[in-house]
């Protein structure tokens, strides 16, 4: 079987897409699942470089471009599937090229937005503080106006590609009694004076996170995308279209630990039968495959929802980052039972997997604050 795998969720694709699909999946097969997991930190940041190139080269970061939602999540299913660091990357393309798309800033859309398409430009996307993170109006980076340019001051924490990004969208507090009415976008070169990057923070799974700080930095007035103070409605957008491809990356996720299951189930024998004639082992086999469809048609739901032109899928988005991330968690976790002592081995796809599914229930919402976003679009009459 293929990840990803268009039959279930055909009603809700193109022609096109299920090309795609077809394309990606023989691509992440070929090229990235054989590559091993990056050993360390400076190796992983080594990686994720190597992986712009290649996955720009061959042209998928263009869905972003041309923001074709299904298109993205057929992509980071096959990444995420063969590849967490491959899936990491393609979605900050996505989270610091978007905001240039839909600000309009012709500018910054020449100077950045091919390079990071192409894989020559590597993105990132600063919003979270150590103060602020699901309550995003709490930051206290600052951008103080100065004649045709802004002075940024702050820390910015838990950036993705921070230390290794080429450019940084940036958020910003231009009024800081508005609250979240106060907030600015910008773009930030990852060359500008007064930006640095303090530290990398290491996680479990190898990936290029870490700390970066502004100390007084020069921003040209040119580089604020949307008008000062609309930052807030920006980045919500932006994570709003995202948000149910990163259900897309869990349902790779899970698609892989369910073929690694089932393999191992159908070959693993045990008392001298094969572990998937197990009643007990078979239900967790069922349930991981439920658990796997339903999160595909919420997913692509929401996906095809953005692409008839909504102008806001919170709710959709919502319900499939909240359910995929989660189902695939517990997927996941049943494939490390059924794989035994194999499956919490460093070496195992299983094991790289249950370390890289766990941040897709925390970033861009977690799960806790998308059953907040459901509720009350319910009370607000948006059921669909």
């Amino acid at each position: 079987m293929s990840t990803p795998d268009p039959e279930p969720v055909r009603a809700f694709l193109e022609d096109r897409h299920v090309s795609l699909s077809k394309d990606v999946a023989a691509y992440a097969a070929r090229e990235l699942k054989p590559r091993p997991e990056p050993r360390d930190d400076d190796a992983a940041r080594k990686e994720a470089r190597t992986l712009l190139t290649e996955v720009g080269r061959a042209g998928y970061f263009r869905p972003i471009q041309d923001q074709d939602w299904r298109a993205c999540c057929l992509v980071r299913e096959a990444l995420a599937s063969a590849s967490p660091l491959g899936d990491a990357v393609f979605a900050l393309q996505g989270l610091g090229t978007l905001p240039i798309l839909l600000s309009g800033n012709a500018a910054m859309r020449e100077r950045w937005v091919e390079a990071a398409i192409a894989g020559r430009a590597m993105a990132a996307f600063a919003m979270t503080e150590a103060d602020a993170g699901s309550d995003v109006a709490a930051m206290k980076t600052a951008a103080l106006r100065d004649g045709d340019s802004y002075r940024l001051s702050g820390t910015k924490t838990f950036i993705s590609n921070a230390g290794i990004a080429d450019f940084y969208t940036v958020f910003a507090t231009t009024d800081p009694a508005a609250g979240g009415k106060g907030i600015s976008c910008f773009v930030v070169p990852a060359d500008a004076p007064g930006l640095r990057f303090t530290r990398p923070q290491i996680l479990s799974s190898p990936h290029p996170l870490g700390e970066i700080a502004f100390q007084d930095c020069k921003v040209p007035a040119a580089n604020r995308l949307g008008e000062e103070g609309r930052g807030m409605a920006l980045g919500l957008k932006t994570l709003d279209r995202m948000r149910a491809t990163v259900g897309a990356a869990a349902c790779g996720m899970a698609a892989r630990a369910l073929e690694e299951a089932f393999s191992h189930a159908r070959t693993r024998k045990q008392f001298g039968t094969p572990l998937a004639e197990f009643q007990l082992i078979q239900e967790k086999l069922a349930r991981m495959a439920t658990d796997l469809t339903a999160a595909r048609l919420l997913v692509y739901r929401a996906a095809w929802t953005a692409d008839r032109g909504a102008e806001r899928v919170t709710l959709e988005a919502a319900m499939a980052k909240a359910y995929a991330t989660e189902a695939a968690q517990r997927v996941v976790d049943d494939a490390v039972q059924i794989l035994g002592g194999s499956g919490v081995l460093a070496a195992h796809p299983v094991d790289r997997l249950y370390r890289s599914v766990r941040a897709l229930r925390i970033y861009e919402g977690t799960t806790e604050i998308q059953h907040l976003v459901i509720a009350g679009q319910l009370m607000k009459g948006g059921a669909g």
